[in-house]
């Protein structure tokens, strides 16, 4: 869809002055060194003298009798509650099976529920399980854990342990530090070795995202993993995932699972992953491999790798708040360094009105007097481009035959009567970046899901239900592609005037935000046109 609104505005622009202007006759990621990778691992640090294999006590008092890998698994369900989000693990793996957003719903209005962003029953399907074979640590361990419910609320901060030991008397510690008023998590991956004999590995991080196949809602316009690898954010298509696994290696920061309004990722700590695969064993599941740089435990010690979790809204204030380079996982495209700080404008609006619509529209009108000189500028070249119409067909009509005789003729009369060509055409093309930047801002801002304006329009990043201000947008246009000067031939004045209609068609389902701000540009451009028309004579 953006695409189709790219190609039809440069079209629009170019045949509006191409015309008159031109032809004036039909004429692989770098691998991070083994010793960086190494820097991941804490310090081994001596333990107390390690038990016999399988013994029934570990660090810290956990009894994990019954609870090794190989035993039976009797898994129960441990819930965090907080402020801004209700978790629930599994003590099966240690593993996070269902999150749940509070202060967002899944649809607008008094109908709407907590928002679910992971719902899963199936074990192998569970987030954040751990597997590493060399260690002998399996994704389906059951676990033992420090208590079965955690309420936060403020700055209250808890934790969760979980604790598992294999035969061997290797064991495996995960904790999770929560916060009441935080989307943030700590977790920490702590091996430590209570056997006979070195042990060595790497710690698989299983991420396995249920995808919404062939899903209309808008929410899932943006559905997919990213991974922050050097300096840049690598987004992947699911559809090519389908038919190739990708793996990035060396220097790698995060890795997320997105849609177009919430998130969540696994976040290095002093390059704690070493590489992320990314596969889909089937259609509605996308695997993510986060893996760790090799760790060596001798007997009586332990080492410990460090993350950040992140799971929740795609809020450019509290990514940007987590550090990291989070907010890169909002993908503005070329207009970012326009998008971000019309974002904070549109927040800094809604302070004032209440009302996301009403910001809209104040930042429509501060755009339009920002940019009046310049298109005031490009609407007088243009008129007066349109009196020199006549002179224009005169010249095309004697040199109809000497191509460069016309062009030279025609560059004398642009001179005799002091018009620059390009006068309708730069003040325009100046424009273009800041209004794609709005676009973009308005089109991946999540203070616009569910956001009413008035009446009948109650979700400001949904589509009009009855396509009233498509239909008027489309009026507008419109008009004022009538009002506008041009010197173009009947045939191509009819190729524009047919813009109208592409237009409207497109902004049917467009967000209603984005048609509130092309409608109430179009009007002031309306406004603006007939002044110039009455005043440039």
């Amino acid at each position: 869809m953006e695409k189709r609104l790219v190609i039809a505005i440069v079209l629009s622009v170019g045949i509006l002055y191409a015309y008159s202007l031109l032809f004036p006759a039909p004429k692989p990621h770098p691998v991070a060194p083994a010793a960086t990778q190494q820097a991941a691992v804490t310090t081994p640090t001596t333990a107390p003298a390690a038990p016999a294999a399988g013994a029934p006590g570990v660090p810290g008092g956990v009894a994990l009798a019954a609870v090794t890998p190989q035993g039976p698994v009797v898994a129960r369900d441990v819930t965090v509650d907080t402020d801004l989000y209700t978790a629930t693990f599994s003590t099966q793996g240690a593993a996070l099976k269902k999150f749940v957003l509070k202060k967002y719903t899944d649809v607008a209005g008094p109908k709407g529920k907590p928002e679910v962003l992971i719902n899963e029953n199936a074990p192998n399907r569970f987030e954040l399980l751990t597997d590493s074979r060399e260690l002998g640590i399996l994704p389906n361990s059951g676990y033992a854990v420090n208590t079965d419910t955690l309420k936060l609320s403020d700055g209250q901060q808890g934790t969760l342990e979980f604790t598992t030991m294999n035969p061997q008397g290797i064991v495996l510690k995960k904790v999770f530090t929560f916060s009441g008023d935080k989307y943030r998590i700590g977790f920490t991956q702590e091996v430590r070795n209570n056997g006979a004999a070195a042990v060595a590995g790497t710690l698989h991080l299983v991420q396995a995202n249920r995808l919404v196949v062939d899903q209309k809602e808008s929410r899932f316009e943006v559905h997919g993993p990213v991974t922050l690898v050097g300096d840049k954010a690598e987004s992947d298509k699911l559809d090519k995932l389908l038919k190739e696994p990708k793996a990035y290696t060396g220097n790698v920061l995060w890795s997320a699972f997105n849609d177009k309004y919430f998130m969540e990722a696994v976040i290095a700590q002093k390059g704690s992953i070493a590489s992320v695969k990314l596969a889909r064993p089937s259609t509605d599941e996308l695997q993510r491999d986060i893996a760790s740089p090799a760790i060596s435990v001798a007997p009586g010690q332990a080492a410990a790798l460090n993350y950040e979790l992140y799971l929740g809204p795609k809020d450019l204030d509290i990514l940007k708040a987590q550090g990291n380079r989070l907010d890169e996982v909002i993908d503005y495209g070329w207009f970012a360094p326009i998008a971000k700080p019309l974002v904070a404008i549109l927040k800094f609006l809604y302070k004032y009105t209440g009302n996301y619509g009403w910001a809209i529209i104040i930042i429509t009108v501060v755009l339009k007097l920002l940019f009046f000189p310049l298109t005031h500028k490009s609407y007088k070249s243009m008129k007066e481009m349109q009196k020199l119409q006549p002179k224009m067909n005169e010249l095309k009509e004697k040199y109809k035959n000497d191509r460069d005789a016309m062009n030279r003729a025609v560059m004398e009369l642009y001179k005799t009567h002091k018009v620059n060509p390009m006068g309708g055409c730069l003040p325009m093309v100046v424009q273009i970046p800041v209004f794609f930047g709005l676009y973009r801002a308005l089109m991946y801002s999540i203070e616009l899901r569910h956001a009413p304006f008035m009446l009948w329009i109650t979700d400001l990043s949904a589509k009009d239900p009855y396509y009233v201000t498509p239909l008027i947008m489309g009026a507008t246009m419109f008009i004022q592609q009538k009002m506008t000067p041009s010197n173009m031939d009947p045939v191509q004045a009819k190729m524009m005037l047919a813009l109208p209609v592409v237009f409207t068609f497109m902004f049917l389902n467009f967000p209603s935000g984005l048609v509130i701000y092309w409608m109430v540009n179009n009007v002031l451009t309306i406004v603006q046109q007939a002044y110039i028309n009455k005043n440039v004579k």
